[in-house]
């Protein structure tokens, strides 16, 4: 990745779009129907400086890596139905995260790079559930916190018995915080470990050998050092025996982003983020194709990344990364959408017909994947359905992802009105970490609202019918909208951010819990308030003295 600078004085940019030849951390093969993954920090290329990324330990830069070669797998490589994650080192798989980055690091810094690490392992989960891309964690050596974590997020985890490598996830002793990107959740929710096995390999600094990790659960496989290799390819070839991706295909190559990067923001081709800093606020417009899009397999696979659908996921992808970590004051994403609703929808019912074929379910999983990317951020979200809208199908849940929508009325005008639509994909192919569509979930799990939106698929609704479906918040017409979508931006950004993101967060997911809302509960709740607490971060706390030979010094309240 690059850090583009906006202009001479400004700091530069942390940027998500790299590539393989760019790697400092991963190396990457693929052979027939097994690619590996294998980890090999260079300790003097951390993404920011006063670190040293030693033990094979992570930062940021290291998870973009991985983030970018797993889609390079999914789309470049369809062939291979199972990835190995493993380490290029002897005796050292993964330390985790590296806790002198985390030590200086600001407090947004940590619990945003603890939530795009998460997101990555969720996305490993999500191809597994949903494209049948396998991944073994080939554990062949010492695996700690976040190392421990990234082996929880595959299927199986493969670990060498050489009685002296352990798993563990050593925070809470060591470092006054928590395994804050999925740990504590994956072994219970995931894993079943049992609630006091959990408790004591929580809570110990030494972890568990091949033997203890396999009898309570916490890895499914071992071997000895003389064994380890050929149990590797047994599994790997097992686990792609029972993949459900294609045989023989050939991929697409994943051409760099082209983004214009200036000092109001952040534009690509489909997508346009435009930041009112005075305002605290970010508009995000999302175009429809601007061009007929293709019917036909052989010439989606022709147009490749500039089938649209798959460019403006990505793009649309990106910007979020890019607004999320680099734009921490910018509190309001007000949602747009610009196009041809017709064109949007010819699209949509594409997506539909070929959903079984790969690249057309390998865009679905993007699109799912941003969307939910979309959901979880910490920033206010208000949908803004204009004269010039394009809400439709796809593009419809980002209305549906807000936390509030406004739509416009032209009582003099019906006939230059927006419209919205709705397809068959807003009802199962984007679900949220809930499991549950957006429209299930606006609707709190009642089914009545549900199937009455349903029964519209297809037709183009006005301000009314969307306020009577309750697909819309608010609906000014053209007298008051400007002062009205004025004051609710405006009282949005007076109120507290803290209390915003942990609002928003309670009130954006309903119906059940699953293991992806617990993790990301826990971890805008639990590790944003342990990332602020003494005993984590003070002058003494346990992150900052680490590995200066000082014991931290607790305040003993339990709060």
């Amino acid at each position: 990745m690059q850090a583009s600078m906006i202009n001479p004085a400004a700091a530069p940019r942390v940027t998500f779009d790299t590539r393989p030849e760019r790697y400092a951390h991963w190396r990457m093969s693929v052979a027939g129907a097994i690619a590996t993954l294998a980890l090999n920090v260079n300790e003097d290329k951390g993404l920011k400086p006063g670190y040293k990324l030693k033990l094979n330990s992570y930062d940021l830069g290291v998870d973009i890596e991985l983030y970018d070669a797993l889609n390079r797998i999914r789309f470049e490589h369809p062939e291979v139905r199972c990835v190995v994650l493993t380490s290029a080192r002897e005796r050292m798989f993964c330390s985790g995260a590296n806790i002198y980055m985390l030590g200086q690091s600001s407090h947004g810094w940590k619990v945003n790079f603890c939530k795009f690490t998460n997101e990555t392992r969720n996305g490993m989960e999500d191809s597994s559930r949903n494209g049948g891309l396998k991944f073994l964690a080939a554990v062949n050596g010492t695996c700690a916190g976040g190392g421990y974590e990234i082996a929880l997020a595959c299927d199986e985890i493969l670990m060498i018995d050489d009685r002296s490598s352990t798993v563990s996830l050593p925070e809470v002793p060591l470092l006054g915080v928590l395994p804050g990107t999925g740990g504590l959740t994956r072994i219970t929710d995931k894993r079943k470990v049992r609630r006091d096995l959990a408790d004591f390999f929580c809570t110990t600094t030494e972890g568990v050998r091949a033997d203890r990790a396999k009898s309570w659960g916490l890895v499914d496989h071992s071997a000895k050092p003389q064994a380890f290799a050929q149990a590797v390819r047994e599994h790997a070839e097992r686990l792609a025996a029972a993949s459900e991706q294609p045989r023989e295909t050939k991929g697409i190559t994943l051409t760099p982003l082209k983004c214009a990067i200036d000092s109001s923001g952040y534009r690509y081709e489909y997508v346009d983020a435009v930041i009112d800093r005075a305002a605290r606020s970010a508009t995000l417009t999302v175009s429809g194709p601007k061009h007929a899009e293709p019917d036909a397999i052989e010439d989606i696979l022709a147009a490749g990344v500039a089938w649209w659908p798959l460019q403006m996921a990505r793009e649309l992808d990106d910007a979020i990364l890019m607004l999320r970590t680099n734009e921490l004051e910018i509190g309001t994403w007000q949602l747009k959408t610009r196009g041809d609703i017709d064109s949007v929808l010819a699209v949509d019912a594409v997506l539909a017909k070929h959903r079984g074929h790969w690249l057309v379910r390998e865009t679905l999983g993007l699109l799912r994947r941003t969307l939910a990317r979309l959901d979880v951020s910490s920033r206010t979200l208000f949908a803004i359905i204009d004269t010039g809208s394009c809400f439709a199908g796809t593009l419809a849940e980002l209305a549906l992802a807000a936390d509030r929508g406004y739509m416009l009325q032209l009582p003099d005008a019906p006939e230059k009105a927006p419209r919205m639509v709705l397809s068959e994909l807003n009802f199962g192919s984007y679900p949220m970490v809930n499991q549950l569509t957006r429209m299930a979930t606006r609707f709190c799990g009642r089914q009545e609202p549900v199937e009455a939106a349903r029964r519209v698929v297809g037709e183009k609704l006005d301000a009314h019918d969307a306020t009577e479906l309750g697909l819309v918040t608010f609906t000014p017409d053209d007298l008051d909208w400007d002062e009205e979508v004025r004051i609710a931006l405006e009282e949005r950004a007076s109120l507290s951010p803290d209390a915003l993101t942990g609002m928003e967060a309670s009130l954006r997911f309903t119906g059940a819990e699953t293991m992806e809302t617990r993790i990301f509960a826990r971890l805008s709740a639990w590790q944003n308030w342990i990332f602020n607490r003494p005993n984590a971060v003070g002058e003494q706390g346990a992150l900052k003295v680490f590995g200066t030979g000082s014991k931290a010094k607790f305040n003993w309240e339990r709060i």
